[in-house]
C-alpha cells in the first residue's frame, strides 16, 4: 500500500469574467473534501485579505488553515507531518512558478497538487502551464479548468513518464452546481498508470561470471550467477505487466562505497547516478545503502551460511565417557571401592579363620583387591582365589554385575563412533573448532569477510581464513568447495539453494546426511531495488507483489533454486581412525610413561638400597 500522501494543493485564483474567485473556491473547497485525506492546509499566495478570509471560511469548518509568503522555504521539506500537510498556492502570483520549479522531488514523490488559474481557465491552454515541470509519473497533480462542451469546470491530472516524455492529462472528474462527478474508478494513480506504453525500463543486471550471458534464459548452468538469472526473469514479466520495454546495462558487482569519495561502485553506482531505473539483481539490505536507494520486495528467500557435513563424535567429544553419564560414573566407581574393601575385609577374616589349613594363602592387602575388582570390571577375570563362601559370592556378584556394565560400555562405544556430533551450532562453536572454513569466491563474499568487526565473525575470517601474509585465499570456486564439504571436516560459506544443487549431483546418498548451516551475515532475504525516491517506485513494487501473489516469482524460485537434499539412504559404516581411539591412545601414552617412571623409580631405589647394605656389611654392622 502506499503510504499516505502529503498534499500541497497549488491554488491560483484571480477575477475573470468566466468565473469568480469565489467559485474556484468553491471548487477547490468541494475537490479537497471529495479527496478525503487529512490535512493541515498551508496558503502561500499573494491574496488580498478579503480572499483569505472567504477561503478560511470554506475550508475551516473541517481542517485549519495557516496563510504564508511566497517563498520556497515554506514548502514543507522536512516536516515530520509532511504527509499531512495541503500547501496552497496562488498560481497567479508573480513567484509562484518559480516556486513550482524549485519543488523538486515534491512535485512527484508523495505529494497531491491542485492548480486552479482564472486568469486562464481553458483546458487546452492551460495544459502548457505543465511544459517546464517535474510531473513524474507518481505526481498527483490537479488542475481546474473549462472544457469545451461542459458545464461547470473539469478536473483533471497530468504526469509524464520522463522528463523527455510530454504531458499525458487524465481526467478526474466534473464539478457543476456543488456536486463532483468522479470518474475515475480507480483510486490510486500507481494502479491506475500501469501502462507505460511501451516505455524504455534501464535495468541494471550483476554478472560475476562472463559466460552467464549465454545462459540467462535457458536455465543451464542454474549454479552460476542464480541470483542474476532468477531476478532477470521476475525484471522481464514486470516489463511486460507495465507494458514497457527494457535496456540492459551488465556490471560485476552489486556495489559498494568507496571511502574516499562516498560513492558507490556497480550496480548501485548506476541507480546512484541516473544510469539505470531498476536493479535488476537483488541485493541485501544494509544501512549503509538505505539512503541511497529504495527497497521494494524480497524477491529471492535465500540465504548464504556456512554448510559442513556433521563430523564424528569422537572429533568434538572423548567418545569413552559418553556411554555413561555422570551419575552411573559415580555409582560404578563406587560399586567397585565398596566392592574392593569388602572383599578385602573378608579374606582377611578368611585368612585368620584358614591359616593352619592353608599355610600357603597369599595375605590381602587394599592394593591387591582394587587392582582385582578392576581387572574384573575388564572382564580380565580374578587372580584371587576366595576359599570362604561369602568371598565366592562377593566375587561371582560382582563378575556378572561387571560383565552386564561392560557389555553396555562396549555396544556404546561402537555406536557413538558411528554418530555425528551436534556441538557446532553457533559462530564460536565453529571459531573453536578442528573444522576448516573457506568461502565461494563472490564479490560479496570477499566484501563482507574482510569488512566485519564483529568479534566473533572478525576472528573466524582472521584465525580460519586469512593466510600469514594477510590475504585471504580461502576463497575458492564452488565445486571445489562443495567438493571439500563432501571429503568432511571443512565448512563452506556459500547460497545455500546454489550449493544443494551441486551436492545434490555430486553426493552420494549417505553423504546427503547429517549437513549443518550456520549464518554468518546475519542479513535478511535480498530486495529488489530502484533508484532513490525513482516515480516508478509504487508501480514495480506492485508489479513486484503481484508476481509473488500469482505464483510466478516461486515458479522461477523452484526452477533455479535446489532444496536441502532429503537424507534417503541413512548413515554408511565409518571406519575407525586415529581420532576415535585418540583418547585411549593418549591415556595409554601417559599411563605407560608413568609406569615407566615407577619403574626407574623402583630400581633407583633399590639400587641405594643395595649400596647402603653393602656399606652396613663393610662397616660390620650386618647382623646376620
Amino acid at each position: 500500500m502506499r503510504s499516505p500522501a502529503a498534499i500541497i494543493v497549488f491554488l491560483a485564483f484571480s477575477m475573470s469574467v468566466e468565473a469568480s474567485t469565489s467559485d474556484l473556491i468553491t471548487v477547490a473547497t468541494d475537490l479537497i473534501q471529495c479527496l478525503k485525506l487529512p490535512v493541515q492546509i498551508s496558503v502561500i499566495s499573494c491574496w488580498s485579505e478579503s480572499d483569505k478570509l472567504r477561503f478560511w471560511k470554506e475550508i475551516n469548518s473541517f481542517t485549519a488553515v495557516r496563510f504564508s509568503s511566497e517563498n520556497q522555504v515554506n514548502l514543507p521539506w522536512s516536516d515530520r507531518d509532511q504527509h499531512q500537510s495541503l500547501l496552497v498556492i496562488d498560481a497567479d502570483c508573480s513567484k509562484s512558478k518559480d516556486l513550482l520549479r524549485s519543488a523538486g522531488q515534491l512535485l512527484y514523490n508523495r505529494v497531491k497538487w491542485i492548480i486552479i488559474n482564472s486568469k486562464n481557465l481553458n483546458c487546452r491552454k492551460f495544459l502548457k502551464f505543465f511544459d517546464d515541470l517535474k510531473l513524474l509519473i507518481s505526481n498527483e497533480v490537479y488542475y481546474i479548468c473549462e472544457a469545451d462542451g461542459v458545464q461547470g469546470f473539469a478536473i483533471k491530472q497530468v504526469y509524464r513518464l520522463s522528463l523527455a516524455t510530454e504531458v499525458i492529462e487524465e481526467t478526474f472528474g466534473y464539478w457543476n452546481k456543488g456536486m463532483i462527478v468522479n470518474l475515475q474508478h480507480i483510486k490510486h494513480s500507481s494502479v491506475r498508470r500501469q501502462n507505460l506504453k511501451h516505455f524504455k525500463l534501464r535495468a541494471s543486471v550483476v554478472i560475476t561470471h562472463n559466460e552467464t550471458l549465454n545462459h540467462l534464459e535457458d536455465y543451464r548452468e542454474k549454479h552460476v550467477d542464480t541470483i542474476t538469472k532468477k531476478n532477470y526473469f521476475l525484471t522481464k514479466y514486470l516489463a511486460e505487466d507495465l507494458n514497457a520495454t527494457l535496456k540492459f546495462s551488465y556490471v560485476n558487482s552489486w556495489g559498494y562505497r568507496n571511502p574516499k569519495s562516498g560513492k558507490f561502485s556497480g550496480m548501485i553506482g548506476e541507480l546512484q547516478n541516473d544510469l539505470a531505473d531498476l536493479g535488476g539483481t537483488a541485493l541485501f539490505l544494509t544501512a549503509d545503502r538505505i539512503k541511497e536507494i529504495d527497497y521494494l520486495s524480497m524477491t529471492t528467500p535465500t540465504r548464504a551460511k556456512f554448510i559442513f557435513r556433521s563430523p564424528k563424535l569422537s572429533f568434538t567429544d572423548n567418545v569413552f565417557l559418553l556411554p555413561f553419564s555422570a551419575p552411573v560414573w559415580v555409582c560404578i566407581i563406587s560399586f567397585i571401592v565398596l566392592s574392593g574393601v569388602l572383599l578385602l575385609i573378608i579374606m582377611k577374616v578368611e585368612l585368620r579363620c584358614t591359616n593352619v589349613r592353608y599355610g600357603n594363602v597369599i595375605r590381602p592387602n587394599l592394593m591387591d583387591t582394587v587392582m582385582n575388582m578392576f581387572g574384573t570390571s575388564c572382564q580380565q577375570g580374578s587372580y584371587l582365589e576366595p576359599k570362604s563362601l561369602p568371598a565366592k559370592c562377593l566375587i561371582l556378584l560382582s563378575l556378572i554385575i561387571l560383565m552386564f556394565l561392560y557389555a553396555s560400555y562396549s555396544a556404546n562405544i561402537v555406536a557413538l563412533i558411528q554418530s555425528p556430533s551436534n556441538k557446532i551450532r553457533t559462530l564460536e562453536d565453529l571459531l573453536n573448532s578442528r573444522l576448516e572454513t573457506g568461502a565461494e569466491d563472490t564479490v560479496y563474499n570477499r566484501y563482507y569477510f574482510m569488512h566485519e568487526t564483529e568479534p566473533v565473525r572478525k576472528a573466524i575470517y582472521d584465525r580460519k581464513m586469512k593466510t600469514r601474509d594477510g590475504v585471504g585465499s580461502s576463497f575458492i570456486p564452488l565445486d571445489k568447495g562443495v567438493e571439500r564439504v563432501r571429503q568432511g571436516l571443512y565448512a563452506f560459506h556459500v547460497e545455500l539453494g546454489v550449493c544443494y544443487k551441486v551436492i545434490s549431483e555430486t553426493f552420494q546418498e549417505d553423504e546427503k546426511c547429517g549437513l549443518q548451516e550456520i549464518e554468518y551475515l546475519n542479513i535478511i532475504d535480498p530486495y529488489y531495488a530502484v533508484q532513490k525516491n525513482s516515480s516508478f517506485r509504487e508501480l514495480v513494487r506492485l508489479s513486484l507483489f503481484r508476481l509473488r501473489e500469482f505464483g510466478i516469482q516461486d515458479r522461477e524460485h523452484s526452477m533455479l533454486y535446489t532444496r536441502k537434499p532429503a537424507c534417503s539412504g541413512g548413515s554408511s559404516f565409518i571406519p575407525v581412525s586415529i581420532v576415535d581411539v585418540w583418547p585411549a591412545l593418549t591415556l595409554l601414552t601417559w599411563a605407560s610413561g608413568f609406569a615407566g617412571g615407577l619403574l626407574a623409580g623402583e630400581n633407583i631405589w633399590a639400587r641405594i638400597r643395595a649400596k647402603r647394605n653393602l656399606a652396613k656389611v663393610a662397616n660390620g654392622d650386618f647382623c646376620g
